[in-house]
């Protein structure tokens, strides 16, 4: 099972304030019949199929920050497509870039909506997710999405990649403004790995201080002996942290950090000696640019271990990554793109696409025409989706109070120089049944 709302890294993919979301609204102009496919036997062929790809490609966080889960779904509909397409109906994708901001997001709501007339959202990733509302008032299905903010634990008619059990009726997020999250990924390291002590890294900025503080709870909850560190966002002082690492006999550091920030800790950590059992990063960072974004700390890089909720893309023995792989690495070499670039939100875009694939796939031929309405009776059904073993279970099934615990499962690699991210174990058995603890985001 999927757990209520993470604590833990994967959910910190970026480290800046989210802006309140505004109640505005829009919507789509096209009525659902125009969505359906032409009777049998009609003498013009289906017209395509318009799926939008919302994403901050230009966000202040580099050029390839949030272009990962984009770059997977167009893989996964440009298979499609040579195989015919969606029932014998192209997928055409409209893709818009946010620049990050709120202000771009709203615009590229109404691009795609309003404008591209888009049927669903899919693979969203956006630093500033301020278009939501718009989104779930104008009933488009955002299937897949990044859970960056909180969007996807508040609003009906999106749907995240992790899945959610919160009410989800617009306002505030998760239950009365409230979210809960399990400590399996804690629990991990203290039962597997026999850490005791661990070290949370943060910047004083409040979106990092604040998610630190839901890993310390998470931490202590499991019984850890807990060393808060913090950095200067502007000026940070890394080997002063990675001294007191060492001195304070951490195994196990967590961080509310940024790539570049993962990157100068490690650096600082081989400077001073300090090892540890393991230096946990998030999904994001669930990459092959490991080998060159900490070139400087080999040893604190082959310490790097990541957990998160989708079967590892190094994983070549797995039939489905296999076929992930290989069409990505030819979409990308199309693009004029390094086809040896690949990465853990890559593989969660393309299960997106499957995921809205198989949704549509549910509503064609003789038993239901293809409508929005349709697609999220498969969304919403009460068996979980998997995306053919990609995924953990995700299910979208409301409940009215929180769950106090949770049995949860968890995917897990660690990278190895030479080789990449080696999963540890198979995901649908790493699991624990854990407490799940509230916070506020």
């Amino acid at each position: 099972m999927r757990r209520t709302a993470p604590a833990r890294p994967r959910r910190l993919a970026v480290l800046l304030v989210l802006s309140a979301l505004l109640a505005t609204a829009c919507g789509s102009r096209l009525p659902e019949s125009d969505f359906e496919p032409p009777p049998t036997g009609a003498a013009t062929p289906a017209p395509p199929l318009r799926v939008g790809i919302l994403s901050s490609a230009t966000s202040p966080l580099g050029g390839d920050a949030f272009t990962g889960p984009g770059e997977g779904a167009r893989a996964y509909f440009d298979a499609l497509n040579a195989r015919g397409g969606l029932a014998g109906r192209r997928v055409q994708v409209e893709t818009c870039d946010d620049g990050g901001s709120g202000i771009g997001n709203n615009d590229c709501v109404h691009e795609l909506i309003d404008r591209k007339q888009v049927f669903a959202l899919v693979a969203t990733t956006s630093l500033d997710y301020e278009g939501a509302p718009l989104v779930s008032r104008a009933g488009v299905p955002d299937i897949g999405g990044q859970p960056i903010g909180t969007a996807y634990d508040t609003y009906p008619h999106l749907y995240g990649i992790y899945g959610s059990l919160a009410p989800r009726k617009g306002g505030r997020p998760g239950w009365n403004g409230v979210l809960y999250g399990g400590t399996e990924v804690y629990r991990y390291f203290k039962a597997e790995q026999g850490a005791r002590t661990a070290a949370v890294v943060s910047y004083n900025q409040a979106s990092s201080a604040s998610y630190a503080r839901v890993v310390v709870q998470g931490l202590r909850a499991e019984g850890y002996t807990v060393v808060e560190e913090q950095v200067d966002f502007a000026l940070p002082n890394f080997r002063a942290v990675a001294a007191d690492l060492k001195e304070q006999g951490a195994d196990l550091v967590l961080d509310a950090l940024d790539t570049h920030g993962n990157a100068q800790l490690c650096k600082a950590m081989d400077a001073v000696g300090a090892r540890v059992t393991a230096k946990v990063t998030n999904v994001q960072n669930w990459s092959s640019g490991v080998a060159e974004d900490y070139k400087d700390a080999p040893r604190c890089r082959n310490a790097l271990w990541v957990t998160g909720g989708s079967r590892n893309y190094d994983d070549r023995d797995d039939p489905q990554v296999r076929a992930f792989r290989t069409a990505l690495q030819g979409s990308l070499r199309r693009a004029g793109r390094d086809e040896g670039a690949l990465s853990q939100w890559q593989l969660e875009g393309w299960a997106a696409a499957m995921w809205f694939t198989d949704a549509a796939l549910s509503c064609t031929g003789a038993r239901e025409p293809l409508t929005r309405a349709c697609v999220e009776r498969f969304l919403n059904r009460e068996e979980p989706y998997t995306a053919r073993g990609l995924l953990l279970p995700v299910q979208y099934a409301p409940t009215d109070d929180p769950p106090e615990v949770r049995r949860t499962c968890l995917s897990v690699a660690r990278w190895k120089d030479g080789t990449g991210w080696v999963g540890q174990g198979e995901m649908n058995h790493t699991c624990f049944t854990v407490p799940q603890l509230p916070y506020r985001p």
